[in-house]
This record gives C-alpha cells, structure tokens and sequence, in this order.
C-alpha cells in the first residue's frame, strides 16, 4: 500500500507539473501575441513626432529649403524666438535671408526627445568656418495632428574654456 500511495502522488505531482508547465506556455504564448500586436502596430505617435520634427528641422536649417519644410507645419507656426516673425510666411523670410547669407550654417542632432506632442532638439550649431565652435542649441516643438505648430529655442555660444572636462553635448 506504501507502494501504491507514493505512485499516486509522484502521479499528482506530475499533473500538477503538467498543468504548471501548460499555464508557462500559455502565458509565454499571450506574451508573444502581445509582443506582435505592438510590432505591428507600428512607431508610436512620439516616434512619428520626433521623425516629423527632425525632417522639419533638416529641411529647414541644413537645406534651407522652405517649399520642403512646410510640408512638415501645420495651420499656423506660433514663433518664440522673439528675433524671428510668426507663420509660415516668417519661416520662409527667414530661410530666404539664411540661405543669402548664412548659408554655411548646419545643426548637427545630438539629442531628440519627445513627451506627448512635444520634441525637443539638443543640436550643435555652427557656421561652417573651420574656427567656429558654435553653439549649444535646444529647440522645442510643439505638434497638432503631426504637424508642427509651434517653436521655441534657446541658443548658448560655446566658449573657448570650461571649468570642467564635459562637453556641451
């Protein structure tokens, strides 16, 4: 009878085994089905944002280029910049006057971050002169519907000593 008991639970352990091995796979199925489901959903609306602003950004300042750029602004532009006109029509005046006289001058993306329909840029800025250290800029954008809408930047010159061994970037 000893025998026959101990028969009987190693066979209840194995069914218990079985049924925790079964519920392992099936939460690693659902787990799966969840990882697809968010694959095939595609880029979030963040990802879309930050792609919309740097293909805005690239447009507008490395290629100066406003017939490319607008197609990246919404209805309006509301400018913060308290140096440059609000609209579309502010943007392409002052992508005229750049590519006259600055045309040289490029950003290179250090950073892009977005948070709702927001992104902001953290990019070094220069002139194109080989001396030229440039600047530290942080652009933030605000979008509506995918569309960019709204800008604000704050520029910092890089100078020629620090106090500390970091960079700017």
């Amino acid at each position: 009878m000893h025998r026959k008991s101990k028969r009987t639970n190693n066979f209840l352990d194995g069914g218990q085994k079985m049924k925790k091995l079964v519920l392992i796979l099936m939460i690693a199925g659902l787990t799966g089905c969840q990882q697809q489901a968010v694959e095939e959903a595609g880029p979030s609306q963040e990802d879309l944002n930050k792609e919309t602003v740097v293909a805005f950004y690239d447009a507008a300042i490395n290629d100066k280029d406003f017939g490319a750029a607008s197609v990246y602004l919404g209805d309006k532009y509301i400018q913060h910049n308290p140096m440059a006109a609000d609209g579309p029509e502010g943007l392409e005046a002052f992508l005229g006057f750049a590519k006259e006289n600055l045309s040289s001058f490029k950003v290179e993306f250090k950073r892009v971050l977005a948070d709702g329909d927001f992104v902001v840029v953290h990019a070094h800025a220069t002139s194109g002169q080989p001396d030229d250290r440039g600047s530290a800029v942080m652009d933030i954008f605000r979008l509506e519907n995918g569309k960019v809408v709204e800008h604000w930047d704050v520029i910092q010159a890089i100078p020629e000593t620090a106090r500390n061994e970091n960079t700017m970037f």
